[in-house]
Protein backbone atom coordinates (compact mmCIF):
# COMPACT_ATOMS: atom_id res chain seq x y z
CA UNK A 1 0.00 0.00 0.00
CA UNK A 2 2.69 2.26 0.83
CA UNK A 3 3.99 2.31 -2.75
CA UNK A 4 0.95 3.22 -4.15
CA UNK A 5 0.33 5.89 -2.04
CA UNK A 6 3.58 7.21 -2.50
CA UNK A 7 2.89 7.02 -6.37
CA UNK A 8 -0.49 8.31 -6.05
CA UNK A 9 0.76 11.32 -4.10
CA UNK A 10 3.02 12.40 -6.64
CA UNK A 11 0.56 12.11 -9.73
CA UNK A 12 -1.40 14.56 -7.81
CA UNK A 13 1.27 17.01 -6.69
CA UNK A 14 1.80 17.19 -10.84
CA UNK A 15 -1.95 17.71 -11.23
CA UNK A 16 -2.67 14.32 -12.81
CA UNK A 17 -5.40 12.10 -12.09
CA UNK A 18 -5.94 8.46 -10.04
CA UNK A 19 -8.25 5.86 -9.69
CA UNK A 20 -8.12 4.23 -6.20
CA UNK A 21 -10.67 2.54 -3.86
CA UNK A 22 -11.82 4.16 -1.35
CA UNK A 23 -14.09 3.51 1.72
CA UNK A 24 -17.14 3.45 -0.62
CA UNK A 25 -16.66 2.60 -4.71
CA UNK A 26 -13.97 2.96 -6.69
CA UNK A 27 -13.33 6.48 -7.63
CA UNK A 28 -11.21 9.43 -9.78
CA UNK A 29 -9.23 11.79 -7.78
CA UNK A 30 -7.64 14.98 -7.91
CA UNK A 31 -6.33 17.63 -5.87
CA UNK A 32 -9.20 19.23 -5.23
CA UNK A 33 -7.48 22.62 -4.97
CA UNK A 34 -6.49 22.49 -8.91
CA UNK A 35 -8.64 23.44 -10.95
CA UNK A 36 -6.79 22.39 -14.26
CA UNK A 37 -7.08 18.89 -12.76
CA UNK A 38 -10.80 18.88 -11.60
CA UNK A 39 -11.83 20.16 -15.56
CA UNK A 40 -9.79 17.21 -16.48
CA UNK A 41 -12.38 14.77 -14.32
CA UNK A 42 -15.21 16.17 -15.75
CA UNK A 43 -13.54 16.18 -19.25
CA UNK A 44 -12.92 12.42 -18.60
CA UNK A 45 -16.67 11.75 -17.06
CA UNK A 46 -18.12 13.55 -19.92
CA UNK A 47 -19.98 15.60 -16.98
CA UNK A 48 -21.43 18.81 -17.00
CA UNK A 49 -19.95 21.63 -15.65
CA UNK A 50 -21.60 22.31 -12.25
CA UNK A 51 -22.60 18.87 -11.54
CA UNK A 52 -20.44 18.80 -8.36
CA UNK A 53 -17.96 16.38 -6.94
CA UNK A 54 -17.56 15.08 -3.60
CA UNK A 55 -14.01 15.81 -1.80
CA UNK A 56 -12.41 13.22 1.13
CA UNK A 57 -10.38 14.95 4.01
CA UNK A 58 -8.34 12.55 6.51
CA UNK A 59 -9.76 14.93 9.93
CA UNK A 60 -11.85 16.99 11.19
CA UNK A 61 -9.57 19.75 11.21
CA UNK A 62 -8.81 19.60 7.72
CA UNK A 63 -12.51 19.42 7.09
CA UNK A 64 -12.61 23.21 8.87
CA UNK A 65 -10.05 24.46 6.35
CA UNK A 66 -12.26 23.95 3.40
CA UNK A 67 -15.83 24.98 5.03
CA UNK A 68 -15.96 28.60 6.17
CA UNK A 69 -18.03 27.30 9.47
CA UNK A 70 -19.18 23.92 10.30
CA UNK A 71 -22.89 23.62 11.69
CA UNK A 72 -22.74 21.98 14.74
CA UNK A 73 -25.41 19.91 13.52
CA UNK A 74 -22.50 18.21 11.20
CA UNK A 75 -20.92 17.06 14.47
CA UNK A 76 -23.87 15.38 15.57
CA UNK A 77 -24.79 13.52 12.49
CA UNK A 78 -20.68 12.45 11.40
CA UNK A 79 -21.02 10.98 15.35
CA UNK A 80 -23.96 8.59 14.78
CA UNK A 81 -23.38 7.75 11.08
CA UNK A 82 -22.81 3.95 10.97
CA UNK A 83 -22.05 4.28 7.39
CA UNK A 84 -19.27 6.38 5.42
CA UNK A 85 -21.60 10.46 4.87
CA UNK A 86 -21.05 12.56 3.04
CA UNK A 87 -21.95 16.04 3.72
CA UNK A 88 -22.92 19.05 1.95
CA UNK A 89 -21.58 22.06 3.86
CA UNK A 90 -22.37 25.61 2.57
CA UNK A 91 -19.87 28.15 2.23
CA UNK A 92 -16.85 26.16 0.89
CA UNK A 93 -13.76 27.94 1.00
CA UNK A 94 -9.50 27.26 -0.92
CA UNK A 95 -11.39 24.64 -3.00
CA UNK A 96 -11.20 24.56 -6.91
CA UNK A 97 -14.27 27.08 -8.05
CA UNK A 98 -15.14 24.08 -10.30
CA UNK A 99 -15.94 21.85 -7.59
CA UNK A 100 -18.50 23.92 -5.54
CA UNK A 101 -21.92 24.01 -6.27
CA UNK A 102 -23.58 27.43 -7.65
CA UNK A 103 -24.69 27.87 -4.21
CA UNK A 104 -21.13 28.01 -3.06
CA UNK A 105 -21.34 24.68 -1.27
CA UNK A 106 -19.19 21.35 -1.41
CA UNK A 107 -19.47 17.78 -0.26
CA UNK A 108 -16.91 16.35 1.66
CA UNK A 109 -16.55 13.24 3.48
CA UNK A 110 -14.43 12.70 6.29
CA UNK A 111 -13.08 9.19 4.97
CA UNK A 112 -12.20 5.62 7.36
CA UNK A 113 -10.43 4.21 5.03
CA UNK A 114 -6.87 3.48 5.71
CA UNK A 115 -5.23 3.70 2.30
CA UNK A 116 -7.07 7.44 1.21
CA UNK A 117 -6.17 8.54 5.07
CA UNK A 118 -2.82 7.80 4.20
CA UNK A 119 -2.97 9.61 0.44
CA UNK A 120 -4.55 12.53 1.99
CA UNK A 121 -2.35 12.88 5.04
CA UNK A 122 1.08 12.60 2.99
CA UNK A 123 -0.89 14.79 0.49
CA UNK A 124 -1.66 17.39 2.59
CA UNK A 125 -4.55 18.48 0.52
CA UNK A 126 -8.46 16.97 -0.06
CA UNK A 127 -8.64 14.75 -2.82
CA UNK A 128 -11.35 14.65 -5.05
CA UNK A 129 -13.62 11.77 -4.78
CA UNK A 130 -16.18 11.05 -7.93
CA UNK A 131 -17.43 7.58 -9.41
CA UNK A 132 -15.21 5.76 -11.77
CA UNK A 133 -17.59 6.07 -14.66
CA UNK A 134 -19.14 8.08 -17.48
CA UNK A 135 -21.45 10.58 -16.40
CA UNK A 136 -24.90 8.84 -16.08
CA UNK A 137 -23.42 5.53 -16.35
CA UNK A 138 -24.06 2.59 -13.37
CA UNK A 139 -21.37 3.49 -11.09
CA UNK A 140 -18.95 0.43 -10.87
CA UNK A 141 -19.38 -1.87 -7.47
CA UNK A 142 -15.55 -3.42 -8.06
CA UNK A 143 -12.71 -2.22 -10.07
CA UNK A 144 -13.67 -5.07 -12.78
CA UNK A 145 -16.55 -3.07 -13.42
CA UNK A 146 -14.66 0.40 -13.87
CA UNK A 147 -14.30 0.56 -18.17
CA UNK A 148 -11.12 0.61 -20.39
CA UNK A 149 -12.13 4.77 -21.07
CA UNK A 150 -12.08 5.56 -17.56
CA UNK A 151 -8.55 3.51 -16.82
CA UNK A 152 -6.75 4.87 -19.84
CA UNK A 153 -7.68 8.43 -19.09
CA UNK A 154 -5.76 8.53 -15.53
CA UNK A 155 -2.12 8.93 -14.85
CA UNK A 156 -2.09 6.23 -12.01
CA UNK A 157 -3.98 3.03 -10.98
CA UNK A 158 -3.78 2.32 -7.56
CA UNK A 159 -3.13 -1.54 -7.30
CA UNK A 160 -4.57 -1.59 -3.46
CA UNK A 161 -7.63 -4.14 -3.43
CA UNK A 162 -8.11 -4.13 -6.97
CA UNK A 163 -9.14 -8.09 -6.71
CA UNK A 164 -11.54 -7.32 -3.93
CA UNK A 165 -14.59 -9.13 -4.93
CA UNK A 166 -17.37 -7.77 -2.39
CA UNK A 167 -18.83 -4.71 -4.21
CA UNK A 168 -18.81 -1.17 -2.99
CA UNK A 169 -21.70 0.90 -1.59
CA UNK A 170 -21.97 4.65 -2.25
CA UNK A 171 -22.24 6.86 0.78
CA UNK A 172 -24.96 8.09 2.29
CA UNK A 173 -25.44 12.39 1.57
CA UNK A 174 -26.90 14.71 3.53
CA UNK A 175 -26.96 18.52 2.87
CA UNK A 176 -26.81 21.23 5.70
CA UNK A 177 -27.95 25.06 5.42
CA UNK A 178 -26.71 27.53 7.51
CA UNK A 179 -29.26 27.70 9.80
CA UNK A 180 -28.61 24.12 10.98
CA UNK A 181 -31.31 22.57 8.73
CA UNK A 182 -30.70 19.37 6.81
CA UNK A 183 -32.20 17.12 4.26
CA UNK A 184 -30.82 13.53 3.44
CA UNK A 185 -30.49 13.55 -0.29
CA UNK A 186 -29.34 9.74 -0.48
CA UNK A 187 -29.94 7.42 2.45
Amino acid sequence: MNCDVDKAVDVLRKGGLILYPTDTIWGIGCDATNSEAVERIYTLKNRRDKKTMLVLVDTETMLQQYVREVPEIAWQLLEVSEKPLTIIYPGAKNIAANLMAEDGSIGIRISKDDLCLELINKFKKPVVSTSANISDDVSPRTFHDISEKIKMGVDYIVSWRQNDTKPGRASSIIKLETNGTFSILRN
